[in-house]
């Protein structure tokens, strides 16, 4: 029996010093998008974009303008936010890794709410994938809804022919290697509907009894691209745009290569089509969202609900001569990240202060009013929720990919250094696209007047000063347990 089960057992004043009566502590909705870049309306990096639900949802809460991931790949950033150890700590850096076979019992969120006197409930991919958690720490968390497949998840209904428009068969193509569909189906024979209809009945279960904490991982817009035609038929292909570029972006990265897939997509022609198709799988994830945030709105809870949103990393879409994440540049690393509900920002707060996503849990630990354990690694942004117009003084984002590979973001500067000795900067006030890495010799002119050396010193005065191995890592937590 974890120590949440005796907690409730317990006299309420014995709670009152763990943060509060239930009543006095709000309840947590965490919808995580999978591969959801910046491409949504309210950002304004890419105004095509169609996403009225979490546009809405930024409206009445405090949206960061400019928040990070800590690593630019599914797996290593989900660690990361949801058991507070960066990469560079846990040495959690690839897909490949189970992150239960590194890191033992007793450092996750859900966890340590649990722990609080929440409920935990959790639906569709939060950690890798829905099979990559401890049962432990959640009181209830379904396992027969895919969240890693385009098909059908076996507990639904079959699919129900498309009902907007006539009739029409499935259209399937590629670009390049992206795989996209448009479907001949609804939305319910989706496996994110029967997620978010899952969350959506575990919401409205809750009895107001106890605080709970539901986690919702949408999968799309990650690959593969398939979603019901009718959120193509928003996209054009002859209205699409092409994201700012440059043919000789790379010029000034001598480590860096065009990427053999964006020479596939630019060779035959399909640039437009995988847009259109990243596009049209926002929108649909947008109108998922939209279910969870009415289900919430209708029911009791709505007023005691903190709603955070947030997408895992970034995406590239041929900026910079490549496609996908796992990469270390603007592109891959941003992502929206939205406060909403009790005590926060309530009209169209949006702040520009830079932040990562391991504030998740400081700030859930301010929110709920009991310390974060010692090995949570973030800060938390609550004054922001309270005054998005506050001066931050917080530190930059880091983001990890692989070992020793890290990139610091400021209000200002990219700094990129990577273990083979490769360094980039980029001024984000004269160059929002990073086209020109001022460290480059081909670059001495826009870097004139600049004190180039100064500048890094200090970005690298934020990079981890632990880079564990999977070994030394192990190895670490078998000696140490939890802190």
């Amino acid at each position: 029996m974890r120590l949440s089960r005796l907690l409730l057992l317990v006299p309420c004043y014995l709670l009152l010093s763990l943060g509060g009566a239930a009543a006095d502590r709000p309840n947590i909705l965490l919808i995580a998008v999978d591969d959801l870049n910046h491409w949504v309306n309210h950002l304004n990096r890419n105004h095509q974009a169609i996403t009225p639900n979490i546009d809405k949802l930024a409206a009445r809460g405090v949206t960061f303008t400019r928040a990070y991931t800590a690593s630019p790949v599914c797996n290593p950033s989900r660690t990361a936010f949801l058991t507070g150890l960066r990469p560079s700590t846990s040495a959690v850096y690839g897909n490949a890794t189970d992150w239960r076979e590194v890191i033992p019992p007793g450092y996750t969120l859900p966890g340590w709410l649990q722990d609080q006197g929440y409920y935990t409930y959790g639906v569709g991919k939060l950690f890798h994938t829905s099979r990559h958690i401890r049962s432990e720490d959640w009181d209830e968390y379904p396992q027969n809804l895919g969240d890693d497949s385009a098909d059908p998840p076996k507990t639904h209904s079959a699919p129900s022919p498309q009902t907007d428009g006539p009739p029409r068969d499935t259209l399937k193509y590629t670009a390049g290697d992206l795989s996209i569909a448009e479907l001949a189906t609804g939305d319910e024979a989706q496996n994110d509907h029967a997620t978010v209809s899952a969350a959506i009945d575990a919401l409205n279960t809750q009895s107001g009894d106890q605080p709970f904490f539901i986690a919702c991982g949408i999968f799309r817009p990650h690959l593969p691209w398939h979603v019901p035609a009718k959120y193509f038929d928003l996209y054009p292909e002859d209205q699409i745009q092409l994201p700012p570029y440059r043919e000789d972006d790379l010029a000034d990265i001598p480590h860096a290569q065009p990427k053999p897939e964006h020479l596939a997509i630019l060779e035959e022609g399909s640039w437009k089509k995988a847009i259109r198709a990243y596009l049209a799988c926002i929108t649909y994830a947008d109108m998922e969202v939209g279910r969870v945030l009415d289900a919430l709105a209708a029911s009791p809870h709505a007023d005691n609900t903190v709603v955070i949103l947030m997408g895992d990393h970034g995406w590239h879409l041929g900026e910079k001569h490549t496609w996908r994440k796992a990469l270390l540049w603007e592109e891959a690393n941003r992502t929206p990240y939205i406060w909403a509900g009790p005590g926060i920002h309530a009209t169209r707060g949006r702040t520009d202060a830079v932040v990562d996503l391991m504030s998740l849990w400081p700030t859930i630990a301010d929110l709920v009013g009991a310390p974060a354990p010692a090995h949570v690694e973030g800060t938390s942004v609550k004054p922001l929720l309270r005054n998005p117009n506050l001066p931050w003084s917080g530190p930059p984002a880091l983001s990890t990919w692989h070992f020793n590979n890290h990139t610091v973001r400021t209000d200002r500067w990219r700094y990129i250094r990577w273990d083979h000795g490769g360094e980039e900067l980029y001024d984000h006030d004269a160059d929002p696209y990073e086209w020109y890495n001022l460290l480059h010799p081909s670059q001495a002119d826009r870097a004139n007047g600049l004190n180039l050396p100064a500048i890094v010193a200090e970005l690298r005065t934020h990079f981890p000063t632990t880079n564990r191995t999977i070994e030394e890592a192990q190895a670490h937590f078998a000696k140490s347990g939890i802190k």
